[in-house]
């Protein structure tokens, strides 16, 4: 028995090991989100080579949703809201495009056989791709095909926009403000993690709010940041990267040959879909461009679909406003976030009345 359990550990801890290292050689290449990607690659040449299953202990993975939860909370400011109250209007109607556009999407991708209405929803939800993912296998998605996808798109927005804000939109590197300052250090983060993960996880099981791992957390952590109690503090590096490990792991030990071969025949057809979202929220950008007065730069920005750190990377080398830019980020990953739940209920009972008639 014990000689069954020391393989397991140890079976583990090669899995956690191999994440950590394809998780570094990923920060090298300079992909977005390295330590999810590793993640998901160490679990996916596991669930693949190996003879026996492997899944994560529940805890784990609850308190991997409840890290991202706090460290997507703490990303919203009194000056992001700000910004969306001056252009309220336009701003929402960009938003509530966006979403439409992704459930259209979603419907067009779930033709293709083998995929759940839930499960083309969310793999073309434009934007929040680390929460859709977090709360993907909670809300009845195929957490593999969400994963693949959503950073799919991340990844190929993170490549072009750089190219498209240069050579469409005319930006010039080096010509904005100095980045922010640091937090008031690791422990004050480590505390502010811990307690807004804690805080959210009971306030939101205790009323029953949907996804509460990830969503709870999250609102306690924006409550904390608006209200001045976080005092500037973030999620720790390390601890962000390690709750992205585990679901990357999570999902990656969920992969089977049946699951990859079903990911590659869709490709194709979710490369096109992608590729349209994307130029559709290019003229949604450009017409909160004209509506707000906003630079075409800053439209585009403001409603690319995903990739939301180097969009502010970008926004602040060009010399944009990133205020701006962020608060309609921020509104529409936190409409896409709250409105999941309701969205796949809405699939679910849709396609139950489908198969009923």
């Amino acid at each position: 028995m014990g000689g069954r359990r020391g393989a397991r550990l140890l079976d583990a801890a090669v899995v956690v090991a191999g994440g950590v290292g394809l998780s570094l050689l990923v920060a090298l290449v300079g992909l977005p989100s390295p330590a999810l990607f590793g993640g998901l690659l160490a679990g996916l040449v596991r669930a693949l080579a190996g003879r026996t299953a492997v899944r994560l202990p529940e805890r784990v993975t609850i308190a991997g949703q409840a890290v991202i939860g706090v460290a997507i909370g703490a990303v919203v400011e009194v000056g992001t809201l700000r910004a969306v109250a001056a252009d309220w209007l336009p701003v929402l109607s960009v938003t509530v495009a966006t979403l439409a556009l992704s459930l259209l999407a979603g419907a067009a991708f779930r033709l293709h056989r083998g995929i759940s209405p839930v499960t083309g929803a969310f793999a073309m939800v434009a934007g929040g791709a680390s929460g859709i993912v977090a709360m993907a296998r909670d809300l009845g998605a195929d957490e593999r095909m969400v994963a693949v996808l959503q950073y799919l798109r991340v990844l190929l927005i993170v490549l072009l926009m750089p190219v498209a804000a240069t050579t469409v939109y005319g930006a010039s590197a080096g010509s904005g403000g100095p980045a922010d300052p640091d937090g008031p250090g690791w422990a004050a983060g480590l505390a502010f993690t811990a307690g807004c993960a804690l805080v959210g996880l009971v306030v939101g099981r205790l009323v029953r709010m949907p996804v509460a791992a990830l969503l709870g957390p999250l609102t306690a952590a924006a409550v904390a940041d608006l209200t001045g109690l976080s005092r500037g503090a973030q999620v720790p590096g390390l601890v962000e990267s390690a709750a992205f490990l585990v679901i990357g792991l999570q999902v990656g030990l969920s992969f089977t040959r049946d699951s990859l071969r079903v990911i590659g025949r869709a490709l194709p057809s979710a490369l096109a879909l992608m590729a349209a979202l994307v130029l559709a929220c290019a003229g949604l950008g450009a017409l909160l461009a004209g509506v707000t007065g906003a630079s075409a730069l800053e439209g585009y920005l403001a409603t690319t679909p995903g990739g939301l750190y180097a969009v502010l990377a970008t926004a602040r080398d060009a010399g944009a406003d990133t205020t701006f830019v962020l608060a309609v980020q921020m509104l529409r990953l936190f409409v896409m976030l709250f409105s999941a739940p309701l969205i796949a209920r809405w699939l679910r009972r849709s396609s139950r009345g489908d198969a009923g008639t």
